[in-house]
């Protein structure tokens, strides 16, 4: 597994909640732009077709995070939270894994099409997380993002409406 040296320590926490996940290879790289997310992960194009067991992943980091009028450096943001997120795209991973190829391809598909397939990916992605133990971390990212000022409406909008909400959350730790 590879991974930016700046955010070597959250990456190596968030993977000690998934050992399912010890031999799967998942690189975590920056990228300058991710639309509308914050991190981003999915299949290594080249081996979308390759047997299960041969897939590779890429879990892409958006090098800066937009705080009102401020463009921060990602790993200046807080450990929890950014361990969180990486908890979060751990979970997408998970949900990867289970699929066959062409399920996969049909996910991604609905993915890039449907609002439907969107809520669905990023509430099981949290589920994921949160059931492998993360649910603090999951919790410390949503609020830092729904209660943060200097974070745009439009980023809290889209988080409430395709993500779980921390009260959904704290349902699951109680069951």
């Amino acid at each position: 597994m590879t991974n930016p040296k700046a955010l070597k320590e959250e990456v190596k926490i968030a993977l000690k909640y998934f050992p399912v996940l010890k031999d799967v290879p998942i690189e975590f790289k920056f990228k300058k732009n991710i639309k509308r997310s914050t991190m981003q992960a999915q299949p290594k194009f080249i081996k979308i077709l390759s047997p299960r067991h041969k897939r590779e992943y890429i879990i892409f980091i958006k090098k800066k995070f937009q705080l009102a009028d401020i463009n921060t450096a990602i790993e200046d943001l807080p450990k929890d939270v950014l361990i969180g997120w990486l908890g979060h795209e751990l979970g997408h991973i998970m949900d990867y894994e289970r699929m066959s190829n062409w399920k996969l391809i049909w996910f991604g598909l609905k993915y890039l099409t449907s609002n439907t397939a969107i809520i669905d990916a990023e509430r099981a992605a949290d589920e994921f997380a949160v059931k492998h133990g993360m649910h603090e971390y999951i919790l410390k990212t949503k609020n830092f993002i729904l209660n943060h000022a200097d974070i745009s409406e439009g980023y809290k909008k889209r988080i409430k409406k395709y993500y779980l909400s921390p009260e959904e959350i704290m349902d699951m730790v109680a069951t």
